[in-house]
């Protein structure tokens, strides 16, 4: 049997980029209308400051309006909120995101919770998370967005397939697992206590690993000719004192029986942010009451 097709996220989150660019363009030359994204940063993370610029950067690109907050560390709650309020009132802004994590002194749930639902692009407050269990439009987090879009296009329609998510968080494996049930598939969540772990995922024609450790999925695992979709990103310590980045699958086994995986890196962390730059050219095309199908979206 032949090497896994490998699904590059880069050529695809490029392709998706494009058109949300082509959107924007018609939002502004149509209806006089630049979306705005606004992003705020509290405390100096590195990889939080580096996946900021990136969102920018990408949001420059697309010709986008681009709100930048950054926040010292010693931010209280309450201005952390108050900024997120007037975030709310702009008209120039459609897209809200607060990068995660916050500062222990911050509660994140009440910060998700401040963010208007209709321009909360990241998808995770209480409402859009109900919208997307119930069945309802709302915003989509990105992530699970990005995973279903490369499904879909690698396998065409997806109902009835035996899909299983290893993982249950509330920003991947929880959303990932509605919008597959959305597409009638038969959906296992699995995660690191599961019985037999092995054996479930041997059973699914799709397998979305996103349980945060690094090479847990052998390739044993994996039913031969079944897609693969990893989200884990761990960095791990190489004999040489070197580090590389991994993720929650053993890509060398799995490619030998997957009929399509996805690398790391390159594979489903591109398609984050360009799905964050789509969400908020919905965002702006939904809060002035216009048709997503005139802007592709």
């Amino acid at each position: 049997m032949s090497d896994a097709y490998i699904i590059d996220g880069n050529q695809f989150s490029a392709a998706l980029r494009d058109k949300v660019g082509e959107g924007v363009r018609t939002l502004r030359d149509r209806h006089h209308i630049t979306p705005g994204l606004a992003v705020v940063l509290v405390g100096e993370d590195p990889a939080s400051q580096v996946y900021v610029r990136n969102k920018n950067k990408r949001a420059s690109e697309l010709s986008m309006r681009s709100f930048e907050h950054i926040l010292s560390a010693e931010t209280t709650e309450p201005e952390l909120l108050t900024l997120i309020a007037g975030l709310n009132a702009d008209a120039d802004v459609h897209g809200i995101l607060v990068q995660l994590p916050l500062p222990a002194h911050i509660d994140a749930q009440k910060v998700i919770e401040a963010i208007r639902p209709d321009k909360d692009v990241d998808g995770f407050h209480p409402w859009n998370v109900g919208m997307l269990a119930s069945g309802g439009t709302g915003m989509v987090p990105c992530t699970p967005l990005g995973c279903l879009m490369m499904l879909k296009d690698r396998l065409g329609k997806l109902a009835g397939q035996r899909a299983i998510v290893v993982g249950r968080s509330n920003i991947v494996g929880k959303p990932m697992a509605h919008l597959l049930l959305k597409e009638s598939c038969t959906v296992t969540i699995a995660h690191s206590r599961t019985r037999d772990l092995a054996e479930e995922v041997r059973r699914a024609d799709i397998v979305v690993a996103a349980v945060g450790k690094p090479e847990m999925v052998r390739g044993s695992w994996i039913k031969p000719g079944a897609t693969v979709i990893d989200v884990g990103i761990n960095r791990i310590a190489l004999p040489d004192g070197k580090t590389r980045l991994v993720g929650d699958v053993c890509f060398d086994e799995a490619k030998t029986v997957a009929g399509a995986i996805t690398p790391v890196p390159g594979g489903v962390g591109p398609m984050t942010i360009a799905c964050l730059l789509r969400n908020t050219l919905v965002a702006a095309v939904r809060l002035n009451k216009l048709h997503e199908d005139e802007f592709g979206v």
